[in-house]
């Protein structure tokens, strides 16, 4: 199923760019992917389960690592130098790599040296294993 939505109670074409505008496919069912845990709902998590997520949970707790994940991700060539995220992000370089440095301790951005900078890239796996074990069982979509 995609999910290209557009409002369909604005008429007003003159305004409308098509071009803001681009097919974005949905993933598979969640429960289909490979998830570091199940999802939340099915059973009890056990203490190791727990942990996996809370620690993922706790590295994107922070609005300063969502919006560097944010700039990583929306990266056109889909990595990004860590001299390239100070200044948008408004803080100092030593601030943006300890956040960068969690983000890559838990997961979220893979890291590559070159020369004297690091290279950052979204690890869309471990995102996805995350929305997989959040996501409600079909059981309980129908129940509300």
């Amino acid at each position: 199923m995609s999910a290209l939505y557009i409002d369909q109670r604005r008429n007003d074409t003159e305004r409308f760019d098509s071009c803001q505008y681009v097919r974005v496919e949905t993933s598979p069912n969640p429960t289909e992917l490979d998830p570091c845990c199940p999802p939340l709902l099915v059973h009890a998590l056990s203490e190791e389960e727990a942990g996996e997520i809370s620690t993922l949970l706790k590295a994107l707790a922070d609005p300063a690592r969502l919006r560097l994940v944010s700039l990583v991700a929306s990266a056109p060539s889909g990595e990004v130098c860590a001299c390239e995220l100070a200044e948008p992000l408004g803080r100092s370089q030593a601030t943006v790599s300890h956040h960068l440095s969690q983000l890559v301790k838990a997961g979220v951005l893979a890291r590559t040296q070159r020369g004297k900078w690091a290279w950052f890239r979204l690890r869309p796996e471990r995102l996805a294993s995350l929305r997989a074990a959040l996501a409600l069982p079909a059981e309980a979509l129908a129940r509300a």
